[in-house]
């Protein structure tokens, strides 16, 4: 076995009721001058008030607000100012891309890590990535970091007050690990990658079962299962299987529809959930086997249940053109795209086709009996 070298998990996880509270006196121990940094007008008050817990503390925090998602221009700011001041941590207190910002920038500084996801829309506050966007919102690339976060803070008091559409997105985002680590994971023999695949199919089977009640009542035991699989142990699954248990096509399908211009902007986990129709479609039409056929029936109505896109019509394209589609198609299928990962050729031309095939298909709500 060759020699891998993995982050695995934060150092520290606080999870539940009054995480927060809970949480200061370690943070006391990893910062004394930290970069508290956000982005959405909503979370602004929310951050005030952390700001004001943490001075009652003896620590002094500063502010900072990227002004768009986790690209290079925030980034730079946020390092410059944090020098400045002469911060010694970062609290990041939002969603995936602000989280995956204040990484990105305690990497750079070498200083410690705090995240506090604000939503469970995705696992961003656990893992040693970074995706970084352009200023308009548009994938460019992955940036592993040396090490997962020092401490993530997830409190359930205030991850329950994001919006229900949140979570939902964070659900198909995470039930996509099973889907295309299976893939990716099919010629391996090594232990924790098969450990981390079952461990996926887990986490599938109880979003399936919980994922419903937990989207309409954020105060059911199972919210709390689904809200932890989605931020929690989406993180561990990537961070113990490694690379060959991430992306197959559901992301990089993502990845080349940011690159196209919206009516009203999709959640990451939105287009993933899109993005993973359209892989199983591929499956079926270069597999002899039923399952992907059945499994993306299964997952249509899923989806729907959650109000997540299952058509294109669905994911609010500005232009739902042929023309428009294809550069999403090709950006996907760069040579260096994940989605090659598939056990079997893709291009572009049968990307689009695949995509085109939900043109049709209903957007609207289905409910499981």
């Amino acid at each position: 076995m060759s020699l891998n070298i993995q982050s695995i998990s934060p150092a520290k996880l606080v999870r539940g009721e009054e995480a927060w509270f809970k949480s200061i006196e370690i943070i006391t121990k990893l910062t004394k001058r930290p970069l508290l940094i956000g982005r959405s007008r909503e979370t602004r008050v929310l951050r005030t008030s952390f700001k004001n817990d943490l001075l009652l503390k003896g620590i002094q925090p500063k502010s900072f607000e990227l002004v768009h998602d986790c690209c290079e221009l925030d980034i730079q700011n946020a390092y410059k100012f944090s020098k400045k001041n002469n911060c010694d941590g970062i609290i990041a207190a939002g969603g995936g891309k602000v989280l995956d910002a204040g990484k990105l920038i305690a990497d750079l500084l070498d200083i410690n890590c705090i995240t506090v996801p604000l939503s469970a829309s995705t696992c961003a506050g656990w893992t040693a990535l970074s995706n970084i966007y352009t200023t308009d919102g548009k994938f460019i690339k992955d940036v592993a970091i040396k090490k997962c976060p020092d401490l993530l803070i997830f409190d359930h008091n205030i991850v329950r007050t994001a919006p229900p559409r949140t979570l939902a997105s964070g659900i198909a985002d995470a039930v996509a690990k099973w889907y295309e680590s299976s893939l990716t994971s099919m010629t391996s023999q090594e232990g924790f990658v098969q450990q981390a695949v079952q461990m996926a199919r887990v986490l599938r089977d109880q979003l399936f079962i919980n994922g419903y009640k937990a989207y309409k009542d954020p105060l059911s035991s199972s919210w709390e299962t689904v809200a932890e699989g989605c931020a929690l142990t989406a993180g561990i699954i990537g961070g113990l299987g490694g690379a060959q248990c991430r992306t197959a096509a559901a992301h990089p399908i993502h990845n080349g529809l940011t690159q196209l211009a919206y009516k009203d902007k999709p959640l990451h986990g939105e287009l993933v959930g899109f993005g993973l129709l359209v892989q199983l479609y591929l499956e079926d039409k270069n597999s002899d086997s039923q399952l992907p056929k059945q499994a993306k029936l299964q997952l249509i109505d899923f989806l729907s249940q959650l109000n997540l896109p299952v058509s294109i019509e669905s994911i609010s394209l500005e232009d739902e053109t042929s023309n428009e589609l294809y550069k999403a198609c090709k950006f996907a299928c760069k040579d260096d795209s994940d989605i090659h990962k598939l056990p079997f050729p893709i291009h572009e031309k049968d990307l689009l086709e695949a995509i085109l095939s939900y043109q049709s298909m209903p957007s609207t709500t289905i409910r499981l009996k």
